[in-house]
Parts: C-alpha cells; structure tokens; sequence
C-alpha cells in the first residue's frame, strides 16, 4: 500500500506538470502512454508473441498512432476537418493491418488482426481524448473532470468499500468491488468535481455557471470509469494474466493505472460537447 501511495503521489504530480503545460508535452506523453498501452493490450490479446521481435501487427499499430498523434497536434488549427483525418487513419490503420494478413497468411490468425484494431483505438484513440478535452476553451479546467471521475472515483470508492462494503458489484469479476463502494466513488466524484468548480473554475470561466456541469460529468464519468475498470479487469482474467505490465510499482502497468481514464476520457469530451 506504501508503495502505491507514493507511486501514485507522483503520477498525480507528473500528471499536473505536463496538463497544465498542454500542447506538445502533452501530446507527446500521450503518444509515449498510447504505445506502452497498446503494447500491454495487444500482448494480453495475443496479438504480440512472447520472446519475438515486434511483428507486423504491432508495427502497423505503432505507425497509426504515430500518424494519429501527428495529425491530432499538427492539424489543430491548420485543418478544419481534423476530426474526418483523424477517422481515416484509424480506418486506414485497419486497411494496413489487414494487408499484413492477406499478405503473410496464414502467418497471423484473424483473431490476432481483431485483437490488434481493438487495442489501437482500445489505447491509442481513447487515450487521444485528453488532449482533446485540454484543447477545448477552458480546458485548462475541464480537463480535470476526466481524473475527478477517475481517480477521485477509484479512491472514495476503495475507502467506502473497505468501510461499508456489504453487496458485491461484480462477484465474479471482481469479487472485492461492492454496491457501496461504486456509489460511494460517484458520489465522491461529483462532490470533488463541484468543489473544484466552485473554488476554482468559476473564478475563471465567466461566461457560464460551470459548478453544476462539473457535478454532473464527474458523477457521470464516474459511472463509466467503474465500468472501465471492470472492462479491463474483465480482459485480463479472460487472458490468465495479474497486471498488464510493471512498469508502475505496486500499481502495474500503463493499462492497470489508466483503464478508468480511458473510458472517462472520451465521455468527458461528449458531455462538454453537449452541455456547452
């Protein structure tokens, strides 16, 4: 536990560092977690070979999100149809990715193509959606809706668990989550998320009340962290393995620290969309 407490201390101030700096940072950070990511997902999937060098696939998949993350920082700005480009290279990214198994068949299983599109936007895409949300007006301040709904989530959840916990969420997936504790992180959620708001967002976004759309996005965001979390959970017991990685003491790897992230992430981006 000691361990996790300080690796998660400075993941929290890592991550403050390079959000409030934005732009290339960013970017380049989420390209540096989106390989590491995808390399955790597609081994866990079978799409990477244990002891070999990477493969086709995986080659594929580390070229898409180099175009994807290009395009994402460089196009901002100097396209007005970004988002259309940014489709076709994930599109565009599968095409390739089945060129190699039309071309080395039967070298790959189609199971391993699947697996390897999956982990792409699984990683790669999602993970994107921060930088997207930064990017918006005032994502200065919106973007911390993603890590409210995550790891503020993940946290009052855990302590309210251990406290009051007495119905299991998901016995099978995950036979230490309870009832109590998912409500208790969505309503620690939307709690930090409005004091957030009040304290500090509103003192800078003037145009529009935001305390309560805060409020509402972490509560909401918190729900699908949860289901996130599971989701990754749920991928891992499928495939025999404990961690994706260890690259982060007493947490795991990328995938076991970010698998929350990455759900709230493009749900964040939705709801400021539409409540904006």
């Amino acid at each position: 536990m000691k361990q996790r407490i300080i690796s998660g201390g400075v993941l929290g101030v890592l991550a403050l560092v390079v959000i409030l700096a934005g732009g290339g940072l960013l970017a380049s950070v989420l390209f540096l977690l989106s390989c590491i990511a995808f390399r955790e997902v597609s081994k866990a999937t079978g799409v990477y070979t244990e002891g070999k060098r990477i493969n086709g696939l995986e080659a594929a998949g580390y070229a898409g999100t180099a175009v994807y993350y290009a395009l994402l920082y460089f196009g901002q700005g100097c396209l007005e149809n970004v988002q259309e480009f940014l489709a076709l290279v994930i599109i565009g990214s599968m095409m390739v990715m089945m060129a190699v198994y039309v071309l080395t068949f039967p070298k790959y299983k189609a199971t391993q193509v699947i697996s390897g599109i999956f982990s792409l936007i699984y990683t790669s895409v999602m993970l994107s959606f921060i930088y997207l949300v930064r990017s918006l007006p005032h994502g200065i301040y919106f973007v911390w809706m993603i890590f409210i709904s995550s790891w503020i989530c993940d946290t009052c959840a855990y302590f309210v668990g251990v406290t009051m916990g007495k119905h299991k969420l998901a016995p099978v997936l995950s036979p230490k989550k309870s009832i109590e504790g998912a409500i208790g992180g969505i309503a620690g959620s939307a709690a930090v998320g409005a004091l957030f708001a009040y304290f500090v967002a509103e003192k800078q976004i003037t145009d529009v009340s935001v305390t309560g759309i805060f409020a509402l996005v972490s509560a909401v965001g918190a729900i699908i962290s949860q289901i996130g979390d599971l989701a990754a959970s749920g991928i891992k017991r499928d495939h025999g393995i404990k961690d994706y990685g260890k690259l982060i003491p007493g947490h795991g790897g990328i995938m076991d620290r970010f698998d929350s992230v990455i759900f709230t992430a493009p749900l964040t981006y939705l709801l400021l969309i539409l409540l904006l």
